[in-house]
């Protein structure tokens, strides 16, 4: 069974989501957007003290590539990748949210 056969409606979800994620990860790695990052975004003035801003928008900016890459695969990919690779994808994105979350809490603080 192949994912293409899991499919029931159109595309053109795919589609958007990998243009949104590309979209997000772009603004981010640029070093902008961080009004995009929850919980940073409305952190007081102190908080956002404690953080170097710009290592932030690129670590979120690296996870949100990962996801929009694996869309990316995904959607070009669907006629040849067995069914179990939403599991796989699944199982990166999870992982790179827990990767998000310990380097953002961990490496983009300042010393």
């Amino acid at each position: 069974m192949k994912l293409a056969d899991l499919a029931t409606g159109s595309d053109w979800i795919v589609w958007i989501v990998f243009a949104i994620f590309a979209a997000l990860s772009i603004t981010l790695l640029s070093g902008h957007g961080s009004w995009f990052i929850s919980g940073y975004n409305t952190a007081t003035k102190e908080e956002k003290e404690k953080y170097d801003e710009k290592k932030l928008c690129r670590t979120m900016g690296i996870g949100m590539s990962i996801i929009a890459i694996l869309a990316l695969i995904m959607g070009l990919l669907e006629n040849i990748l067995p069914a179990f690779f939403v599991y796989i994808a699944l199982g990166i994105i999870l992982i790179d949210v827990v990767v998000i979350i310990i380097l953002g809490n961990t490496l983009c603080r300042k010393q």
